[in-house]
């Protein structure tokens, strides 16, 4: 191009290449400013800046639809409900409660009918609370609580009343504790927290193997893990004792608590025998031997030698009476010098006889089967006695026997099927037991 420009220069005027030169510039960077097609489609393709590193190719992004939202409806607060409570005061029932609240009898009719087949609020004992839901002078809601545990709510409905039992579950908790007895075994257990009954279930647990009237000594020692139950962090009661050793004399007797797969649930030594026996060491809780057994002893009040074929256990009047052993009622009424008189059969060749009751236990007649343990009667001074006590012979195939003395048959140990898991089960149990116990015991030591 330069060429044909320099072959012009000469044919052409000045101001002709002039004019020339300048519309060949403008066309020469008007292509250069202006992008190519293939440069235009790869800026209008390019992504934004990435904010994160993915490994996988990114997804295309969709287009998304307007979101309409719509209305939440709010639903109305629920009105609490205004229970009024009344306590069941002695000799209180349906009728008066009712009354006591601003009902009818035509109310308590139709309360009584819906809980026909549950009582729920026919059974009514002292203590209790009966709370009331009113509206409109209409019975709406009534609540039966009968202990912490239990309730029972009837709720009205466009059909009549509907009842709901209402039983709640407590937490349990383990305690341990132990005692050394100094005086008795009540005032070492109230010493070591136990209640009342807490320390009559530790005695029927160990009943069997140690009488608790004649064999406790001053030293003897005991140690137990037993359940609290509470509700709502708040202490309501005591659950069953889950282990347990006490010494007598040196001689130490252990129970822990199993229940198999059946689940029945009892107390065995570690080695899985059953620490019931057939018989009660004393048909009587905690008396005391008045006289025992004894072949030449002086009648008290016939005044003459008259063997003494039994044990005498002086109680307060109307302390209840046990059958030792699960039997039947072979004969029940009055007896000579016996007074009132229970003679149980224990098997083929046992029989044991209660004697100088002051009554029977009612419901009760000969051929009535009796449990171990289950009251038979109450401690009197009936027929030839000086005061109130207890006249307590054990026969073996007729020929009396010391109750005190005689050899008691176990109860039947762990089940074979039973073992390895009564094994699993309650040697973690033992050695907690043993721990808590050795380090009580040897605080005590210290102290």
């Amino acid at each position: 191009m330069l060429h044909r420009i320099s072959n012009l220069r000469g044919k052409l005027p000045t101001v002709h290449l002039i004019a020339a030169s300048a519309c060949l510039f403008i066309l020469s960077l008007t292509l250069v400013l202006l992008p190519s097609e293939q440069v235009e489609a790869t800026r209008g393709d390019a992504l934004p800046e990435p904010t994160a590193v993915f490994e996988q190719s990114p997804q295309p992004i969709e287009e998304t639809q307007p979101v309409i939202e719509q209305p939440i409806a709010i639903a109305p607060p629920t009105k609490p409900l205004n229970w009024i409570d009344f306590t069941v005061g002695s000799g209180d029932n349906l009728t008066t409660m009712f009354k006591k609240a601003g009902l009818t009898a035509t109310d308590v009719y139709h309360v009584a009918k819906a809980s026909k087949s549950s009582k729920s609020f026919t059974r009514l004992f002292p203590g209790q609370t009966l709370s009331f839901v009113i509206e409109n002078g209409e019975l709406q809601k009534l609540r039966h609580i009968q202990s912490k545990l239990e309730s029972t709510v009837l709720s009205k409905t466009a059909t009549g009343y509907d009842i709901q039992k209402v039983v709640r579950t407590p937490e349990l908790k383990q305690r341990f504790t132990s005692a050394t007895i100094t005086d008795s075994l009540f005032l070492a257990g109230e010493e070591a927290g136990l209640s009342s009954k807490k320390i009559m279930e530790l005695a029927s647990i160990f009943g069997w193997d140690v009488d608790f009237v004649l064999d406790i000594r001053k030293g003897d020692n005991f140690s137990l893990i037993y359940e609290e139950q509470y509700l709502d962090g708040v202490k309501i009661g005591e659950g069953n004792i889950i282990a347990a050793q006490f010494i007598n004399r040196g001689t130490k007797f252990t129970a822990l608590r199993y229940t198999n797969s059946e689940g029945d649930s009892s107390y065995y030594t570690p080695e899985g025998y059953s620490m019931r026996k057939t018989f009660l060491r004393s048909p009587v809780d905690f008396a005391r031997v008045s006289s025992r057994f004894n072949l030449r002893r002086k009648h008290p009040v016939l005044n003459k030698i008259r063997a003494h074929k039994g044990v005498d256990y002086a109680a307060a009047t109307g302390t209840a009476i046990k059958a030792s052993g699960e039997g039947k009622v072979i004969f029940r009424g009055w007896k000579g010098g016996y007074g009132n008189v229970v003679v149980l059969q224990h098997g083929g060749n046992i029989t044991t006889l209660y004697a100088h009751m002051k009554a029977f236990k009612r419901g009760q007649k000969v051929g009535t089967r009796v449990k171990q343990g289950q009251i038979i009667g109450y401690v009197g001074k009936s027929g030839l006695a000086t005061g109130p006590h207890l006249h307590y012979e054990f026969r073996v195939n007729g020929v009396h026997k010391n109750p005190l003395k005689v050899k008691l048959p176990q109860a039947a140990p762990i089940a074979k099927a039973e073992e390895t898991i009564f094994k699993t089960t309650t040697s973690e149990l033992l050695a907690e037991l043993e721990t808590y116990t050795a380090q009580s015991l040897a605080l005590n030591t210290q102290q």
